[in-house]
């Protein structure tokens, strides 16, 4: 079996995948612990940043969507509001251009109540949070509801 170069591997499908999803999931290591040290907040950030990165290079448009949720989701978790309501707009708006629904359009309104929320503006996170409620209704996986539906309560 030949070797590849370091360059073709990191230009593969594969690898950016693989980088992309073992990311993704590292991060959740992080916002499933009940406090954060400021080391382990950094390697959050960073980690989101990176998959979604990855995603980025060969990534459907859903894929981005679900990025930026995830790094909305770690500011908000860091109570950095500028941030996390950048990358909840980001997620919203490519869901309303690409038109994606489901759960992602639900948690993209998720993530704007989120980021409306920890930076005291009381009438956008209501607005965002009843949008998030409405797109749940159209959810057609019961798990998938219920786990938008977990989340919104957790805000």
């Amino acid at each position: 079996m030949m070797k590849q170069e370091p360059t073709q591997l990191h230009n593969s499908e594969d690898f950016h995948k693989k980088m992309a999803v073992d990311l993704f999931n590292y991060v959740w290591t992080f916002l499933d612990l009940e406090s954060r040290t400021s080391e382990q907040e950094q390697t959050m950030i960073h980690a989101a940043h990176a998959s979604r990165y990855h995603w980025e290079q060969i990534g459907k448009p859903v894929n981005r969507v679900r990025g930026d949720w995830q790094i909305s989701r770690v500011y908000a978790v860091c109570e950095r509001s500028e941030p996390s309501l950048y990358h909840a707009k980001k997620c919203l708006e490519v869901c309303l251009e690409e038109q994606i629904g489901d759960f992602d359009l639900a948690f993209a309104y998720e993530a704007m109540a989120r980021a409306y929320k920890i930076t005291g503006s009381k009438t956008q996170y209501e607005e965002y949070k009843k949008l998030a409620l409405q797109a749940c209704e159209d959810i057609q996986n019961e798990k998938d509801r219920d786990l938008v539906l977990g989340d919104l309560s957790s805000i």
